[in-house]
């Protein structure tokens, strides 16, 4: 096997250097980049960072990757040694998601995302009710129906607490369909996992949650997803509907991207931004892609900026309904 991987190198070697590789080879446009994650490992930061690293190096648009965990202060730390220490780390991208946006409005952290270099919105999350296999409910008019006839028997759970990302989904569909979202009975769990174990044992009538902690249970038959926050139907689950589908005209996405310190050049953000561009054409790119099922959604430099705005505008008028600004 060694022999074969070698001879297979000194071969594209060879041929690269008579001219016969053209574009399909991969040209490195960053030297190196250290990625500074905002959580501990394992996490969806985590997992984010090390897996945009792995396709970048593998495909050879960037020289060599390295990474830093800093957990503290729901994510805020790492934001303020970004900003603090902006001129030594100009080589350095954050990652981060929904979170810094839901959790500069509600002050856990001073910062927000225009304190920072706004790279590229990079992969992302949809949002999905679930039910269980054998619910009586299988569509959102199904659920509309059941919470009408009785709001308190039609608990919705999730897996974050009263005004985190799962509450919020839940009241952005209810409130989206006509309901009113204080009304909703939201029932908080410890994390995404216990919240489907109530799924699943009757104890909630339904989940709010991301359409990939639920997509793997839906296929198995475990659970039947009533309604998806994208725009169009995700082809890991083609016949789950869109909430839109179903006239509830409404879409969210749990997104993953990535930030820079203040003040960062432009030739190094352009390069930045064309590294992760042409990352998406490559297959060591899908390969991380499929196994960790994302989906792709890539937003650059103004468009990530129109797109959090959008997004911080939504969330806030939806937490000053519900109390929480």
């Amino acid at each position: 096997m060694t022999t074969f991987n070698l001879g297979r190198r000194a071969l594209i070697a060879a041929v690269a250097a008579i001219g016969l590789v053209g574009p399909a080879a991969s040209e490195e446009v960053v030297d190196s980049i250290h990625f500074l994650i905002p959580g501990g490992a394992g996490g969806g930061w985590d997992g984010t960072a090390r897996g945009t690293g792995e396709a970048l190096t593998n495909a050879g648009l960037v020289g060599t990757a390295s990474y830093e965990n800093m957990s503290g202060g729901g994510g805020g730390k790492a934001i303020g040694f970004l900003i603090e220490n902006a001129d030594s780390n100009h080589g350095t991208l954050m990652v981060n998601s929904t979170p810094i946006v839901i959790r500069s409005l509600t002050g856990v952290f001073p910062h927000n995302f225009r304190d920072l270099t706004l790279v590229s919105g990079t992969i992302g999350d949809y949002a999905a009710i679930v039910v269980g296999k054998d619910s009586p409910i299988n569509s959102m008019d199904d659920l509309l129906a059941a919470y009408d006839a009785d709001p308190g028997a039609t608990a919705i759970g999730g897996g974050s607490v009263p005004g985190g990302m799962d509450h919020l989904v839940a009241a952005m569909v209810m409130e989206a369909a006509g309901k009113d979202a204080l009304g909703v009975k939201y029932i908080p769990y410890d994390a995404g996992g216990k919240a489907m174990a109530a799924l699943l044992s009757g104890e909630i009538a339904a989940l709010s949650t991301g359409f990939s902690e639920a997509v793997d249970l839906a296929n198995a038959g475990e659970v039947k997803i009533i309604g998806v926050t994208a725009e169009e139907r995700v082809d890991a689950a083609p016949d789950a509907q869109t909430m839109k589908e179903q006239g509830i005209d409404t879409t969210f996405v749990n997104w993953r991207g990535f930030f820079a310190a203040p003040g960062l050049p432009e030739d190094k953000l352009v390069a930045y931004q064309e590294a992760i561009t042409k990352m998406y054409d490559t297959p060591e790119w899908e390969e991380v892609r499929a196994r960790n099922g994302w989906v792709n959604i890539h937003n650059s430099g103004a468009d990530f900026e129109a797109f959090l705005e959008d997004q911080e505008q939504q969330i806030s008028d939806l937490m000053k309904k519900l109390g929480f600004l």
